[in-house]
């Protein structure tokens, strides 16, 4: 924690730090979310955060960040990686860059962080110079919906809503009645829950479902989370996998889905799960830049899929659920053991 406060401090303040056990020993592990964590933090901008290209041009990927932060607390691995990321992403232009400035506020970029900041145990009252907390809820809308207030339109669906939901029950006051109730009141006829929150017809979606299931749990509401579970089971395909509609089954979609069936208590279904993750996962007949990383699909190894496939893959591997998450895990980021 001392090492995490210091690194974030430093950036703030413009000051060279060197922080003791930056430089990752090599540390072999058998354990399959450790070695996918692993190979997820090498790969890593300057070891502290992810980029994303477009036409040749290189931005700031928070997102994808975020989610790694989120991986390695899941795995308990990569806790430096962790440390240098929250602190790039506490730099005020980071920060504002995702969140929205000039008028522009994003209720899941301010409910994705503000539970990152939970999670690396720091104060989100102050994070990059802004008050993630007060952020999020002045987004709050009368109906009980999160949403963003841009020129571009409303992008707030359910992974904000349910984000939002799971950090804000991390605080004292937790969360908003109206937003609980909001979000329970989007569930569809069979029981799951859809992505877009104002759609005319309602369509269960998988990687939504194992969100909103994670989030009405945490916040005691059993009773439609474990009906959005019953949903994931009914569309588990035989192999363990899940995917998006009719779909083959893919990494990120099960990746979340087994995370919120362990969450949820539905232990068969989940290692049904994480076995399917197991597959896709590059062992130690792989390259030995690629073991440890999780493919998105049965096709193969794909660079341009296999990151953000790993973070999301690693989550249901794991098995640890999102309301559960906190820092403080192995510091270096592992690699997968091999003979």
């Amino acid at each position: 924690m001392r090492r995490r406060v210091l690194a974030v401090l430093a950036l703030l303040c413009g000051l060279t730090l060197i922080i003791p056990g930056t430089a990752s020993a090599e540390v072999a592990t058998h354990n399959r979310a450790a070695a996918a964590a692993g190979w997820l933090a090498r790969q890593m901008t300057d070891g502290e955060r992810f980029e994303a290209d477009f036409g040749g041009q290189r931005y700031p990927d928070q997102g994808l960040t975020i989610d790694a932060v989120l991986a390695f607390a899941a795995a308990g691995a990569a806790d430096d990686y962790a440390d240098r990321a929250i602190a790039w992403l506490a730099q005020p232009a980071i920060a504002t860059g995702y969140l929205g400035s000039g008028g522009e506020a994003y209720a899941g970029a301010h409910a994705k962080l503000l539970l990152a900041a939970e999670i690396a145990g720091l104060d989100p009252t102050s994070f990059g110079g802004v008050d993630l907390r007060a952020g999020l809820l002045a987004l709050l809308t009368p109906s009980g919906r999160f949403s963003d207030v841009s020129a571009f339109g409303d992008y707030s669906n359910a992974f904000s809503q349910s984000l939002a939901l799971l950090a804000l029950d991390r605080t004292a006051a937790g969360a908003p009645t109206a937003a609980v109730d909001f979000l329970v009141g989007t569930q569809c006829p069979d029981g799951g829950f859809p992505l877009a929150l104002a759609a005319t017809t309602c369509v269960s979606d998988v990687d939504s479902t194992a969100m909103v299931s994670q989030a009405l749990q945490a916040v005691g509401r059993a009773v439609p989370a474990q009906q959005g579970l019953d949903w994931l089971v009914s569309v588990q395909q035989a192999n363990g996998g899940f995917g998006v509609g009719s779909n083959a089954p893919n990494a990120n979609s099960t990746g979340l889905a087994a995370q919120a069936l362990k969450a949820g208590g539905r232990l068969v279904a989940a290692h049904s799960a994480k076995q399917f993750l197991k597959g896709l996962q590059v062992g130690c007949a792989g390259p030995a830049e690629q073991r440890g990383a999780v493919a998105h699909q049965a096709t193969g190894f794909d660079p341009a899929t296999a990151t953000r496939a790993t973070a999301q893959a690693v989550l249901g591997l794991a098995g640890v659920g999102l309301a559960d998450l906190h820092s403080g895990g192995q510091a270096e980021a592992p690699v997968l053991a091999c003979a």
